[in-house]
């Protein structure tokens, strides 16, 4: 933790020096313009792309010499080297909607190959879907499905994502899998009920943002149903969020992104309910808590950012000898499964840096670190991601997006020549290149 801390602390001391985008996320994403008077905008993006690793084997356990499963490309874990389209978003926006000038809406359809559209069995499917009200002084009011206030990685908007893939520690800690299980029944592969959570909920949501003390403050507080996209509430049980975001905002040159420094802290907690848990059917309830804090920046010609996350209660614990769901072992007496370490803890963290070397190329470096159930000695995996990238922007609404991720992972807990760490060994660097089109 003190290592963690300290590396945040210097980023965020280095914001004059060493420039590190700058964006109010719940503006862009939940308002529309100010003076704004369409009352239908068309809009959305394309993402073809190009995924490889070396398909390296499990070289150790119960399913040795069968494929690892994260040597393989999501979401259909079936091959090491496939191109797909990744995402394929169309929507409608607008505002003056009715006619009063105070209430807007958004709506966006997904049509990739993704954990939204493939894990939720439908071609097509509605990502956001949400009315915004305008009416109340400093408390706006929205509602329905959108991206809950937390988490820069998850908050964003995707077609601006200087990356391609998200870091282990957002993927693993934060972009939720919904299960039945524990995955403690060998027979059962626990696949995820439905679609990933896509740091999306449906509920309702007040935020407004103010300026004080020369920064433009942001908050926000949520409750949702927390059961993900498109599904209602599964247990009663309602998630809370709560957020907040002081920016300093620096003079904009004509045609740049927001120039400026923000500071942001995010806070989110619910309960979860399986059905399957300890090796035994019948229902039990564990909280899910996530916190985090960190920066952005952006001046000039630099870019960067920095994150500390913190998870508490139902994790994602790896698949069983890291062999794909559904899988039969080689003795062919147990189902690998994906597992979930209900009451396991967990953090994280990256630092990410972007320079813009020519006009149209952006040079880009990024490491993340997540450990992983650190509360369970048996059970806690480390993991190191390097990823090199460059961004070429062919205009304002196309560029293409390289990434190269050197990714190491190991077992603390056990010796270096135990099976766990045999098959951590064999864990892949990971090739991707992306085009990315808007509309």
């Amino acid at each position: 933790m003190q290592k963690i801390t300290m590396l945040l602390v210097s980023l965020l001391g280095a914001g004059g020096s060493v420039p590190v985008g700058a964006t109010n996320w719940l503006e862009v994403q939940g308002v529309e313009p100010a003076g704004s008077t369409e009352r239908f905008r068309l809009w959305g993006f394309i993402q073809p792309q190009y995924n490889y690793t070396r398909g390296s084997k499990l070289p150790a356990g119960p399913f040795a010499d069968q494929p690892a499963v994260f040597n393989l490309i999501g979401p259909d874990q079936q091959s090491n080297s496939t191109s797909q389209i990744n995402r394929a978003r169309v929507g409608v926006r607008g505002a003056n909607f009715p006619l009063d000038g105070k209430t807007n809406y958004l709506l966006l359809l997904e049509a990739g190959r993704n954990g939204i559209t493939r894990l939720g069995d439908s071609a097509v499917a509605a990502s956001d879907a949400s009315i915004t009200l305008n009416h109340i002084p400093h408390a706006r009011v929205r509602v329905g499905q959108f991206k809950y206030p937390g988490a820069e990685e998850g908050l964003q908007a995707i077609q601006v994502f200087n990356y391609i893939n998200y870091t282990s520690v957002t993927n693993q800690l934060l972009l939720e899998r919904f299960f039945d299980g524990d995955g403690s029944d060998p027979q059962d592969a626990n696949t995820p009920n439905g679609s990933t959570g896509a740091f999306r909920d449906i509920g309702i949501q007040v935020f407004d943002w103010f300026n004080w003390a020369g920064f433009e403050h942001t908050y926000a507080a949520m409750v949702g149903n927390g059961n993900g996209l498109n599904r209602a509430d599964n247990d009663n049980h309602k998630d809370f969020y709560l957020y907040w975001a002081a920016e300093r905002i620096f003079a904009d040159p004509k045609g740049s992104p927001r120039q400026g420094l923000k500071l942001f802290g995010w806070y989110q907690q619910g309960k979860r309910t399986l059905s399957f848990v300890a090796g035994a059917p019948g229902e039990a309830e564990f909280e899910r808590r996530r916190w985090g804090l960190g920066t952005t920046y952006r001046r000039g010609k630099w870019r960067a950012a920095a994150e500390y996350i913190s998870a508490d209660g139902m994790i994602m614990n790896g698949t069983d000898g890291g062999a794909v769901p559904g899988s039969r072992n080689n003795a062919d007496t147990q189902t690998a499964s994906n597992n979930v370490a209900t009451d396991g803890k967990g953090d994280g963290f990256y630092l990410d840096v972007g320079y813009r070397a020519l006009a149209k190329l952006e040079l880009d470096v990024r490491y993340d670190y997540l450990d992983r159930v650190r509360n369970v000695a048996a059970d806690e995996r480390e993991f190191n991601t390097w990823t090199l990238g460059a961004q070429w922007f062919f205009n304002n609404k196309t560029r293409a997006l390289l990434n190269y991720e050197i990714r190491d992972a190991r077992a603390p807990g056990s010796a270096s020549s135990a099976p766990p760490n045999q098959i951590l060994d064999a864990t892949d660097n990971r090739f991707t290149v992306q085009i990315l089109a808007l509309f």
